[in-house]
């Protein structure tokens, strides 16, 4: 498609040039030629690129006119050296391409012109003889062109008739493509050196999300694709916005690059491969959007060291971060330059039009009226004197090109003409295949003393120097050297400042880092963005992506890092828990050694006698052990106060409830008995009492012994029950192993002799209160029961509390002491106030035999029946 176009533009230009003969011109109105022995071609932007239905536009004055020079310059240096191709002149044919590749073409079909074959036999002058036509001048080599796409344009019909090309400023990656481009060569790195500069100089700066900004184009284009290709194979770096300006933008179109830029606001580092045009009016729109010091430029070499693109807009411009290939300033070319005036130049066609740019005046001209608003041109004005002058940045690189063609033209001569003088028939013509060799060959010290060679593709070494536009801090505010880039970057980062002079690097990054214990959570598509999650919970943070759970038996630090050890606890004494408990319990115990006491004191009188006291002493055993049970439930956990826990839990209570039970069952048969004869029941003995209740005793104590074998008492640390959400208040409960289910097991039994117990209390609520204690122990029972079942709920209801342990255990030990307190407080108490208090009650009443009970019995059944007579009133 591509070499189809070039062909139609080659036969437009036949054509034209048909015409040209015919009318036996040769003339060119837009080129500077220099007769020589060999001739060179030039391409340089002498012009911007015109308007819509213009090709050319306002006068380039660095970009085109002193670049120009730069050749004009060289080639006065290598005919006046006698080492240099002696004897032979080097001449110029030079275009200008109005920075438009179209045009570019069109202008470059003027060097393959003595390359055409072109059949003049039909043609005749008006005399009838054929006409003289001069031959055009034959060029070996091309010297440009500047902008990547002009040389792109130009090289593909550069390259059909074997034209040797050597770009001074052309940059694309593109052009390294030796299949398509291959007889392109360039004096200057390619973009792809530049983009992997350009991206170390973001990595450099810990920047890792940045926009990219590009010229329509191949400079432009491709440069952006090379930073973006390799900063994808390199990681690290991401592309928030990729924007291209149009080649021909509309009203508005910098406003809104710059809106787009703003909606990732995060990025602020702007990667920029654009013209001095584009890029003086992205600063403008940015300065209008009032984001003065907000984006932070990283600039290419198209923006290098020009002042042109940020005149007036300085402040916006601060602390952008420039590449230029390395270069020098060419004093000769300085001397050479501020030396030019309107006499001594006429050779350049356009010095004319320059000179009024640079010195802002008007020449005269036959003809034409002058402005009045304009001064006058003397032609006494002075380059640098009368107007300012610094040399432009690619003057090095465009002499470096001419010289590169010179010593390969030299070494051409040594090979093809030794010993000749000038050029010989094996050079006239020169080959372009053969001299295109020569210049990939040549390595020689250039304008800077840097070494100039080219690589395989025609590429030179990549040598860059890396400037900041400064402007505060300094006596000389403008671009500054802060590193240097030759295969690896060396940035000096304490010589940079940034808008306002600020010395700390601004970031631009897509998601600031995560905190201590937040992990990241990766934005799809996009690596260099995430969203930090606390780890929270129990979780810390494994790795910067992985939040894991710390193991049971620890919680996370408090930055959730790492794991620590959860802390123990215990019920401590001191705790309220702890006191309230063991106060009542020992208050209890003393009470009932107090009792103990009485009864062995007072053991052989009446009262003590009629209350069993075989009995009693065990009873007031059970209710010591209840109440000792207490301590053992506070005392901190070990296998052997796990031990007696498990033993004297229920034991208490079955002691002291089997007794109960032993009593009312012996009473309610005693009376059962009296109701049907008047033989007295079995085993109301106190020795069978007591059997009876041992036997009931040794069923909790066989239930204890078989737990004991089946699982051994231990300790366990229990941190599932003190684990709530907050994992600061998470701690491990150092606790035996019994757990709520357990301690009802163990105390089922008792609750079983508590239950049988209130039911023979129930059934002998009718005795009489002169036969033994069978009302107080239903009193008792029905207490105890009053107690047992609002301890339920309590114990069950705080599963889900913080302070269970401590709840549970209170509330056990309390219920149990209040139990035993209902025991002692209801049986005991009174007879030892009565043995106490009033001794003369504790005496021998009459004893009751069995037939007296069996009367009771009866006249309890008949009252019961309704059948007992009335006796009458003996007073009436």
């Amino acid at each position: 498609m591509r070499v189809s176009v070039l062909l139609i533009h080659l036969f437009l230009w036949i054509s034209e040039v048909d015409q040209v003969y015919s009318s036996h011109q040769n003339f060119h109105p837009h080129s500077i030629k220099i007769p020589g022995d060999i001739t060179l071609g030039g391409l340089f932007p002498i012009h911007s690129r015109g308007p819509h239905g213009v090709n050319c536009g306002e006068l380039k004055k660095e970009k085109g006119i002193h670049r120009m020079e730069a050749m004009l310059y060289a080639l006065d240096q290598i005919n006046s050296d006698p080492e240099l191709l002696p004897n032979i002149t080097l001449g110029a044919r030079v275009l200008d391409t109005c920075s438009r590749d179209t045009y570019a073409l069109e202008q470059s079909l003027t060097f393959v012109q003595a390359l055409i074959q072109k059949d003049t036999s039909d043609i005749r002058c008006t005399n009838g003889e054929p006409p003289i036509i001069r031959k055009p001048e034959r060029v070996v080599a091309v010297i440009g062109a500047s902008a990547s796409s002009v040389s792109i344009m130009v090289a593909n019909i550069l390259r059909l008739f074997e034209i040797p090309q050597v770009s001074y400023a052309s940059t694309a990656p593109e052009l390294s493509d030796n299949n398509r481009y291959d007889f392109f060569s360039r004096v200057v790195p390619p973009d792809s050196y530049q983009a992997q500069a350009m991206l170390d100089i973001v990595k450099a700066l810990g920047w890792n999300y940045v926009s990219t900004l590009a010229s329509e184009g191949n400079y432009g284009e491709s440069g952006v694709e090379a930073f973006m290709q390799i900063s994808r194979e390199a990681g690290g770096v991401c592309i928030a916005q990729s924007v291209k300006i149009p080649r021909e933008p509309t009203a508005g179109e910098f406003d809104k690059i710059i809106k787009r830029l703003m909606e990732t606001s995060n990025a602020r580092g702007v990667i920029i491969f654009a013209n001095e045009d584009d890029i003086r009016r992205v600063l403008e729109a940015a300065q209008r959007a009032n984001l003065t010091g907000h984006f932070l430029f990283v600039g290419s070499d198209s923006w290098g060291a020009k002042s042109s693109p940020i005149t007036e807009l300085e402040d916006v411009a601060e602390g952008a971060v420039t590449i230029l290939p390395k270069r020098a300033s060419i004093d000769g070319f300085d001397q050479y330059f501020t030396s030019r005036c309107l006499e001594n130049n006429r050779r350049n066609i356009w010095f004319a039009e320059f000179w009024e740019d640079d010195f802002r005046c008007k020449l005269t001209r036959p003809g034409v009226k002058l402005d009045p608003e304009k001064k006058k041109c003397t032609g006494d004005e002075r380059i640098g004197q009368d107007s300012s002058y610094e040399q432009e940045g690619k003057v090095q690189f465009v002499i470096d090109a001419v010289y590169a063609v010179a010593h390969a033209l030299h070494n051409m001569h040594q090979d093809l003409c030794p010993g000749s003088h000038g050029v010989c028939s094996n050079m006239d013509p020169v080959e372009g295949r053969l001299l295109l060799d020569y210049i990939r060959a040549v390595n020689f010290n250039g304008s800077a003393g840097t070494s100039v060679l080219f690589n395989e593709n025609g590429d030179a070494p990549g040598r860059y120097d890396i400037f900041q536009f400064q402007m505060t801090n300094h006596s000389h505010p403008g671009y500054h050297v802060i590193g240097q880039w030759t295969n690896n970057l060396r940035l000096n980062l304490e010589e940079m400042q940034w808008s306002g002079g600020d010395r700390s690097v601004p970031e631009s990054i897509c998601s600031f880092p995560c905190k201590p214990g937040e992990r990241k959570k990766m934005v799809k598509g996009v690596p260099c963005c995430w969203h930090c999650e606390l780890c929270d919970g129990y979780q810390y943070q494994l790795d910067e992506f992985t939040c894991e759970t710390c193991p049971l038996d620890k919680r996370p630090a408090p930055n959730r890092t790492a794991c620590r050890p959860t802390p123990i606890i215990k019920l401590e004494w001191n705790s309220l828990w702890a006191l309230v408990p063991a106060s009542i319990a020992m208050l209890g115990i003393l009470t009932t050694i107090a009792v103990v006491i009485t009864f062995i004191r007072f053991n052989d009188t009446p009262i003590v006698r009629a209350s069993g006291r075989e009995l009693s002493y065990v009873l007031l055993t059970g209710i010591f052990i209840i109440y000792l049970i207490t301590f053992l439930m506070i005392a901190e956990p070990g296998v052997v106060v796990c031990a007696l826990r498990r033993l004297l839990l229920g034991l208490g209570m079955a002691i002291t409830y089997s007794s109960m039970l032993t009593k009312t069952n012996r009473i309610y048969r005693i009376f059962e008995q009296g109701k049907k004869s008047v033989t007295p029941p079995k085993f109301i003995s106190p020795t069978s009492q007591l059997l009876i209740t041992f036997i009931l005793i040794s069923v909790q104590v066989f239930g204890v012994f078989v737990w004991f074998a089946v699982i051994p008492p231990h300790t366990i640390i229990d941190y599932e029950e003190l684990r709530p959400p907050n994992p600061d208040l998470a701690r491990g409960i150092l606790k035996c192993d019994m757990s709520d289910m357990s301690i009802i097991c163990c105390l089922s039994y008792s609750i079983v002799l508590m239950v049988t117990c209130t039911v023979y209390a129930v059934k002998s609520r009718g005795v009489p209160e002169t036969f033994n204690e069978a009302k107080p122990i239903g009193f008792t029972m029905y207490t105890t029961c009053i107690v047992w079942l609002a301890f339920v709920p309590i114990f069950f209801g705080t599963a889900q509390s913080t302070e269970k342990m401590f709840i549970q255990t209170a509330t056990l030990t309390i219920s149990m002491s209040l139990s035993a307190s209902v025991s002692l407080g209801m049986l005991y108490m009174p007879k030892v106030y009565v043995i106490i208090f009033h001794p003369e009650q504790n005496v021998q009443k009459r004893k009751r035999s069995f037939k007296a009970v069996v009367q009771a019995a009866k006249s309890l059944t008949e009252k019961q029946n309704g059948d007992m007579k009335i006796e009458p009133d003996r007073s009436q």
